[in-house]
């Protein structure tokens, strides 16, 4: 069958848009007699009819129509080529392809995304999954950048950057029914029913350490991995939620829940993986510069 020539395609976009032949020829520096054949090569390649003669006009048929649409972003994504590998300055818009582990805080990555929602310039794509599959699309260039409360592992052959983003302590939360009268903190842990992460998670290792040292034996409700349904079950008062106040930000805010008190040493840290990069993406620039704010 043979590949499509882009140099016919080209002449055939040029013409579409200026609607006349005449003239189109005129402006790429060809005869009206060459333009027509690079067009009729075209349609025989396509074996379709691209245009219908109007007058002293060219329309597009309904094939034209299609092949146009394709043709607009054929070259659209080619300027844009030219813009990023050769660094030109340009009004275009910027694309950042945000990869974010399931389980992750909504909270957190709108926290992180914040910097970017007024300019007009950038667009978001953001997909979810666990972190071999975004760490996958992050090497294969799919995606620009991952963000996980998981702390990753980097070997030699592990070609990802790892940025330390954020920090957030831990808190019990809850509430404030549940705290009218002050309580020792081991009091709390051995009375109320808890909401914990799961065994898998950084904050439930602090946390196992801290009743350990406490000698405490806890009432375990639930143990959750989704820090969104977490999040869910704390609003339901079905017990204290032990969580990084930033997951439970608006309830905080409104009073539904309250902060009881933080953890001792216990901590949740976030990161972005990125790949090391030879054309910087400005968007993602953006957020890691910005990123300081959320420590």
């Amino acid at each position: 069958m043979g590949h499509l020539n882009y140099n016919h395609l080209r002449y055939f976009w040029a013409v579409a848009h200026d609607g006349n032949l005449t003239r189109t020829a005129e402006k790429l520096n060809v005869s009206q007699s060459a333009l027509s054949l690079q067009i009729k090569k075209l349609e025989d390649r396509l074996g379709q009819q691209l245009f219908e003669r109007r007058g002293k006009q060219l329309v597009l048929t309904e094939a034209g129509s299609i092949v146009l649409g394709h043709a607009d972003v054929i070259f659209a994504a080619g300027e844009e080529l030219l813009d990023t590998i050769l660094e030109r300055d340009t009004d275009r818009e910027v694309l950042l392809r945000v990869g974010a582990l399931s389980t992750l805080s909504r909270n957190f990555q709108i926290e992180f995304l914040n910097p970017l929602f007024s300019e007009e310039k950038v667009r978001l794509t953001i997909r979810s999954g666990s972190l071999t599959e975004l760490t996958a699309l992050l090497q294969a260039q799919k995606i620009d950048v991952v963000l996980t409360n998981q702390s990753p592992v980097r070997g030699s052959d592990t070609p990802w950057l790892i940025h330390p983003i954020a920090e957030q302590k831990v808190s019990l939360v809850g509430f404030p029914k549940r705290v009218k009268k002050r309580r020792p903190l081991k009091q709390l842990l051995e009375s109320e029913l808890l909401i914990l992460p799961s065994k898998e998670s950084s904050i439930r290792l602090g946390f196992d350490a801290l009743i350990d040292q406490l000698e405490v034996r806890p009432r375990i409700f639930a143990e959750v991995d989704d820090m969104a349904l977490l999040r869910v079950l704390a609003r339901e008062d079905i017990g204290l939620a032990v969580v990084p106040p930033i997951v439970v930000k608006d309830e905080l805010s409104s009073g539904k829940l309250v902060e009881i008190e933080q953890l001792p040493k216990i901590s949740e840290t976030f990161y972005a993986l990125t790949m090391p990069r030879r054309f910087p993406n400005s968007a993602l620039r953006m957020v890691l510069d910005a990123s300081s704010g959320l420590k």
